[in-house]
């Protein structure tokens, strides 16, 4: 007697089909916000991950389009990790939302002569301070509270948590947010069509 076994359906091209959105670390990032917003606007209940980097997310995000990263269109090495990766990754949706207000903090520096920040709002750090390069805004606060840095430009949000003192508020950003669905090399979910 023989059976035939359907093969299990997985999610194809396209947002509807992804539940869970992998995006930039720690807790408090803007891009953690937008990967919530996201799913709240397509009414999913899915989950939301978050990595060290995006090219970390990328790396241990599964191939089968139930999962998608969450970018920001000022992500300094956007167009790298886009077109460096056509063959698995998707754009699939892109929005606009305000950030967190922006904010210059610090934990009691009135100047600060160092100031943590991620590359892409580099442009907020006073002229008169060194810049520290980090890997997200949320991160220059844990190092300016740890006293790695004088100041940090980073969200009120992650500001408040560590108990900063707010230098300068930037305000809230207009911003675009894309969303990356990933899927095999083919463009479709790894397996699709396969007999499990």
């Amino acid at each position: 007697m023989t059976t035939t076994v359907e093969p299990r359906r997985r999610a194809g091209l396209g947002p509807d089909g992804i539940r869970h959105v992998h995006t930039l670390g720690p807790h408090g990032t803007n891009l953690e916000a937008a990967a919530h917003e996201w799913l709240r606007r397509r009414g999913t209940a899915g989950t939301v991950e978050l990595h060290a980097s995006l090219e970390d997310a990328l790396e241990a995000v599964p191939h089968d389009g139930e999962h998608a990263l969450v970018a920001c269109a000022v992500y300094p090495a956007l167009h790298t990790l886009t077109f460096g990766n056509l063959h698995r990754l998707h754009m699939v949706d892109s929005f606009i939302m305000p950030t967190h207000n922006m904010v210059l903090a610090s934990m009691g520096a009135d100047a600060p002569g160092t100031v943590s920040t991620h590359p892409a709002p580099i442009g907020l750090v006073p002229r008169e301070a060194e810049p520290r390069l980090v890997l997200s805004n949320s991160q220059a606060a844990i190092d300016c509270a740890a006293d790695l840095s004088e100041g940090c430009i980073t969200t009120l949000v992650a500001a408040e948590r560590h108990g900063m003192r707010i230098l300068r508020d930037f305000g809230p950003v207009p911003m675009v947010f894309t969303i990356h669905q990933v899927l095999a090399a083919d463009g479709r979910p790894d397996g699709a069509g396969a007999a499990l």
